[in-house]
């Protein structure tokens, strides 16, 4: 979907004190460094994580990134719990209330990815990314939805790409292909639905390779990341899409570098990784 004219990106971080945000994943990561991000503005951000102990090859656990959340000037709440398991989610739901008074922002993290045809896909791996990027989306927008209408500033930001029908996407890995874009139908669905109800709905997506542990993980992933961004850049574009007013940004499916070009910010060379490396563009672009 493009940018429309009337989509004003123009945050003021105080839009963020003591307002609360329901996060999935979040340990680590984009996730984490978004939490970090509204957490410097004064936000609440409650996490629901399945990492509750350190895991081999992975940074981190829901109860490091918390501290790192109260570090920041925020006010985290670590929900030990797993986005598939309809428990799960309205116990995160339900204790983030308890804990904040409400739910101002949902913001949909969690996402597994693999990157196999469909030949090599087992189900398992094709049902996990189902079940997590598509019905998890789905569920946490759903449960936290009649707090959402209760706020004043409510936005879900959804982390998936732009919608395109070009077969190219689908072509390379249509397993992951159709568990992104049913993230995005969920942007695209949610933002018509609730286009009366002030709740700003968006989904945004790197421009470029992100340096997280999924990119240093894989087969090459350490000569990779050299052309990549930090998780900063990514931070940065929903802080601003999130300090902005609602009732003028919904519906769209940005990128970080949009985002932080209409919010004025022209000069994107110090979120580089390595400056004497063209930068790789992500998948979905």
């Amino acid at each position: 979907m493009s940018i429309e004219s009337r989509t004003r990106i123009a945050p003021e971080h105080s839009r963020l004190a003591g307002r609360t945000i329901l996060m999935s994943g979040g340990s680590r990561g984009i996730g984490l460094a978004i939490a970090t991000a509204v957490a410097r503005a004064g936000a609440n951000v409650a996490l629901l994580s399945k990492t509750d102990t350190p895991q081999p090859n992975l940074e981190g656990t829901i109860h490091t990134a918390v501290q790192q959340i109260n570090d920041a000037g925020g006010h985290g709440l670590a929900v030990v719990g797993d986005v598939r398991v309809d428990e799960d989610i309205q116990r995160a739901v339900r204790q983030t209330v308890e804990a904040f008074g409400g739910i101002d922002i949902v913001v949909n993290n969690a996402s597994a990815i693999n990157l196999a045809t469909t030949d090599q896909l087992d189900m398992k791996r094709y049902d996990l990314m189902q079940d997590i990027n598509v019905r998890g989306t789905f569920l946490l927008s759903k449960t936290a939805l009649p707090h959402l209408h209760d706020s004043g500033h409510a936005h879900i930001l959804t982390l998936s790409p732009p919608l395109n029908l070009d077969p190219r996407w689908a072509g390379r890995h249509l397993g992951y292909t159709m568990a992104k874009y049913g993230m995005s139908m969920t942007t695209l669905g949610l933002a018509e639905e609730l286009k009366d109800a002030g709740i700003a709905v968006n989904s945004l997506w790197p421009e470029t390779l992100i340096d997280t542990a999924a990119i240093r993980n894989l087969p090459g992933g350490e000569q990779m990341i050299q052309g990549a961004r930090s998780a900063e850049i990514v931070a940065d574009a929903a802080l601003a899409i999130l300090a902005s007013d609602p009732a003028g940004v919904s519906g769209n499916f940005f990128t970080d570098a949009q985002v932080l070009n209409l919010a004025g910010v022209s000069d994107l060379s110090g979120y580089s990784l390595n400056p004497d490396v063209a930068l790789v563009e992500d998948i979905f672009l």
